[in-house]
């Protein structure tokens, strides 16, 4: 009974904090890219302490609550198609796909679908149509550009997610929670 306990009083704890991290996108400029790619970076400590059967629940109900209640609907939408459970996937993804280039090819495909799925869902579902009008003269080559930009983001993104993975696992887990490293 006590696991249960824990995996619920943590789970919460991180869901409110990402979901803190997802209300920040309202008052801080620029924060619709930030915020959602920070919020899915919490759930890399509850993946290494509660699975990620329980990251995943975190990940689903911290998604939907975004999507009703963050002041950004891009960000929310960001969470749900892609940061929200990146983090989680990656160790995935890192065990069971043992060609390096494989597994690189995979994670970008992964990204360019979910990225331009999200897209498509802000576009059409959302209403936003006038999205890349925006860009003004930057013409009509911008979606382009920033897919670009954000695979470049994604590549730094996915080594960062796997260091700081490292870094959980290796040096804050046994130092803080007094357990042992791999």
């Amino acid at each position: 009974m006590k696991h249960k306990s824990s995996q619920v009083a943590i789970g919460g704890m991180a869901s409110g904090l990402c979901l803190l991290l997802m209300f920040l996108t309202g008052m801080i400029p620029f924060s619709e890219y930030a915020c959602p790619t920070f919020a899915g970076l919490v759930l890399i400590a509850v993946a290494e302490e509660m699975g990620r059967k329980t990251a995943f629940i975190v990940y689903g109900a911290t998604a939907l609550l975004s999507l009703l209640l963050a002041p950004s609907k891009e960000a929310a939408i960001l969470f749900l198609f892609f940061f929200g459970y990146y983090p989680v996937l990656r160790t995935i993804l890192e065990q069971r796909v043992g060609v390096k280039l494989l597994r690189l090819v995979a994670k970008l495909l992964l990204f360019n679908v979910m990225i331009v799925l999200g897209y498509l869902v802000v576009i059409n579902v959302l209403g936003i149509p006038d999205i890349l009008e925006e860009f003004g003269s930057f013409g009509k080559y911008s979606a382009l550009v920033l897919l670009l930009f954000g695979n470049l983001f994604f590549l730094v993104y996915d080594y960062t997610v796997g260091n700081l993975t490292e870094v959980y696992r290796d040096y804050f887990a046994p130092k803080f929670l007094r357990r042992g490293g791999r």
